[in-house]
């Protein structure tokens, strides 16, 4: 089967949100990295629209040339794929919505969330809702990878869709993938002249995942200036390959100048970059805990954008090393969760949660997430709960 055929049968959990939303704006933006699917799930979800691709270097010298003109001669419904190749043309759209606003004019995509947004944010506030499409999530594949083995198959592989639909050689996949990111989005954000230094950067992220983010120490590792390796972050971040988590603090404005966590959107190109070659040898390395708790913290990502939820994620860490490694604030309460790729549940794995210090006026929730198959209480307000049931 291959990857169109299967998406026509594959229900991705964006779609009931996507739909709904889409018809209640002119301007819907559909943003998330290469290779996630997004105009295959466009042109099956709206099979009426129009279909234009500004990968088509024709339709796009003519939009570029002439953007007016483009605009006025456009039908819609219209699909526009890769508009931050023509940003010329979200000011006329935005000129053409307030003569005549029609809800779901217009279905934009963009694969550099950090372009796209910026041209949103200026041109088309308060006329376009947005979604976020990320690779699969283990729900959309259906799969049930309960053992660990099964699982890290599986992360291993990585969660883009052609990896998973069609017989693709993984390795391949993503070193044609980096080459792709690097050569499109990377040289178009900005004139990297120096690319083996940026593969070089990237893996050194790569080899940090899991961990609290040192800029300055990375720029001293990495023979780069500290505002080279600021602009590369920014860079990685605003299309999507990595995910900075913040860390959580009573005091918010705390959360925006501590430093991170880092994570990569997918764990098939983490894998890649660390140089995992198959799962027995990932299985047998250190890295084994924190690629699965990259996974997993992912999932939960997933789901919040997927469900439009209105929850905020973050990590503990206080100045008594109490760490916890996902904190969900879902407002008037906040779940704690300890990730942990084992099957067997020990007492000492409670202690973080235990002793993770939050505001009395939120109901806090504790979890475990291991391979343990049954939901077990721990004692303290902890529960143990298989990593597959949130």
């Amino acid at each position: 089967m291959d990857y169109n055929d299967y998406m026509k049968y594959l229900t991705r959990e964006i779609e009931k949100g996507l739909k709904k939303i889409s018809s209640q704006f002119p301007v819907t933006l559909l943003t998330g990295p290469r290779q996630t699917g997004k105009s295959t799930l466009l042109k099956q979800l709206f099979p009426g629209y129009k279909y234009i691709s500004f990968d088509d270097s024709s339709i796009l010298i003519s939009a570029k040339r002439d953007p007016a003109r483009f605009i006025d001669e456009l039908h819609t419904p219209v699909i526009i794929d890769e508009v931050q190749y023509a940003p010329e043309i979200l000011p006329l759209i935005k000129l053409r919505v307030d003569k005549n606003r029609k809800n779901g004019a217009f279905i934009l995509t963009g694969s550099q969330v950090f372009n796209v947004m910026a041209g949103v944010t200026e041109s088309l506030a308060g006329r376009a809702c947005l979604f976020e499409l990320l690779p699969f999530s283990f729900n959309e594949l259906g799969k049930k990878l309960r053992s660990i083995p099964a699982c890290f198959n599986q992360i291993l592989r990585g969660f883009y869709p052609v990896p998973n639909t069609e017989k693709t050689d993984i390795k391949a996949f993503y070193g044609a993938y980096l080459s792709l990111y690097i050569e499109r989005d990377v040289r178009q954000i900005q004139n990297i002249k120096d690319i083996s230094a940026f593969e070089i950067f990237l893996q050194m992220l790569a080899d940090r995942a899991g961990n609290l983010l040192n800029i300055s120490d990375l720029s001293i590792k990495c023979g780069l200036s500290l505002p080279t390796c600021k602009t590369w972050l920014s860079i990685l971040e605003n299309s999507r390959i990595i995910y900075l988590l913040r860390p959580w603090f009573k005091n918010t404005s705390k959360r925006l100048v501590k430093s991170p966590k880092l994570y990569f959107t997918d764990t098939g190109l983490l894998a890649y970059l660390l140089k995992y070659r198959d799962t027995k040898t990932l299985l047998s390395s250190s890295f084994m805990g924190t690629i699965f708790e990259n996974m997993v913290i992912m999932e939960m990502l997933k789901k919040k954008m997927n469900m439009q939820l209105h929850s905020d994620l973050y990590f503990y860490r206080d100045s008594n090393g109490v760490e916890v490694d996902l904190v969900i604030d879902n407002g008037l309460s906040v779940s704690l969760f300890e990730i942990k790729a084992s099957k067997t549940l020990k007492e000492d794995m409670t202690k973080s949660l235990i002793r993770a210090d939050f505001s009395k006026s939120k109901k806090v929730k504790k979890y475990i997430l291991s391979f343990h198959e049954n939901s077990i209480p721990l004692g303290n307000d902890v529960t143990a709960l298989p990593w597959w049931e949130v």
